[in-house]
Order: structure tokens, then sequence, then C-alpha cells
């Protein structure tokens, strides 16, 4: 029974319904930004393509050429150094290997919590977008303010007896009376008149 209370749980479960909607409401978040970044690029354009019709190609190619002799220099001083330095004791290496491997099973740990942590809040951010989408927002803000004022005086629901078969023959029951607090209208805010 455990497998197929595993399984209805999962075929109920709206949380990757909401991790979807999220995610659909954050790109087009994103995609209402495109226009702004495309007028930068265009504006920007004319004067990026002058810097590099400008650019004389030896002069390019004389640095390039600098850099990478540079960039090889300072790599063989670095292997010479570290191949100085390398400690060949086998037991030293393996007692590294193995606290390397024990630190990456400790980051991929890491990054599992925090993706879990993500997909929350994004399937978070998709559920209170499919309530507003439905408009439940409102009637959650609705709840929250009457819990917030609640009424001072409790309203008495009284049950009516119903009559049975057994009638005659039984004493009647009476139920206890319940007390549910009485819900205030909520108070619409106004937007004060413009002067």
């Amino acid at each position: 029974m455990a497998i197929t209370d595993d399984i209805r749980k999962a075929a109920t479960d709206p949380t990757p319904l909401y991790f979807l909607a999220g995610t659909a409401d954050l790109a087009v978040q994103q995609a209402k930004k495109v226009p702004g970044i495309v007028e930068q690029i265009r504006a920007e354009a004319p004067g990026r393509i002058d810097t590099v019709k400008n650019i004389d190609p030896n002069a390019v190619q004389e640095k390039a050429t600098a850099r990478a002799k540079e960039a090889q220099e300072t790599l063989q001083a670095k292997v010479t150094e570290l191949l100085s330095t390398l400690d060949t004791d086998l037991k030293k290496l393996g007692e590294s290997a193995q606290d390397f491997a024990l630190r990456g099973v400790g980051v991929a740990a890491e990054y599992a919590v925090k993706a879990r942590e993500t997909y929350e809040k994004v399937a978070e951010h998709g559920e209170q977008t499919v309530r507003t989408w439905r408009g439940e927002a409102a009637e959650e803000i609705e709840d929250f303010a009457i819990a917030v004022e609640p009424s001072a005086e409790p309203v008495e629901v009284k049950e009516e007896e119903r009559p049975t078969a057994d009638a005659e023959d039984a004493p009647s029951k009476k139920n206890p009376a319940k007390k549910a607090p009485a819900r205030k209208p909520v108070a619409k805010k106004t937007a004060p008149p413009a002067k």
C-alpha cells in the first residue's frame, strides 16, 4: 500500500505545476526587458563598429604576440615551480585525493539543497501567480483582514432538531449551540481625490 500511496501523492502534488507556472511568469518578466536591451545595443553599435574599423591590425597582432609570449613564460615558470615542490609521497597524494573526494561530496550535497530551495521558491512564486490568475489573492486578503480584526461579539448558531423515526421512543437530544465569529464587511480603500 505504501507504493500506491506514494504514487497517489505524486500524482496529486501540484508543486511541479506551480513550478512551471512560476518559471513561465519569470520568463515573461525577463522577456519584457528585451526591447530596452535591444534599443541600448542599437544605440551603442555604431560607436563600437567605428572603433573596430579604426584599429590597426598590425598593432593588434603585436599586442597578441607579446601577451602570448608573456603567458607562455608565466606558465613555464609555474609548471617548473609546481614540479619542484611536488611531493611524490604516494600516501600524501592518496590522502589529498580522498580529501578532495569528500569535499566534492559535500559540495554536491550543498548544491542539491540549494537546488531544492530554489525549486521550492519558484514553485511558491508559481502558486502565487496561479492565485493571482484565479483571483484568489483578493479572497486571501479578506480572510486575513477578518483574522486581524475579529468582531467583539460572537454570534450563536443554533441547529434545528430533526424528527426521526424513533422520536416517540427515544427522548429528544439537544445539540449544544456552537459559536462562530461574525464577519465584518471589509472596507475597501479608495484613492484620495486628485488636487
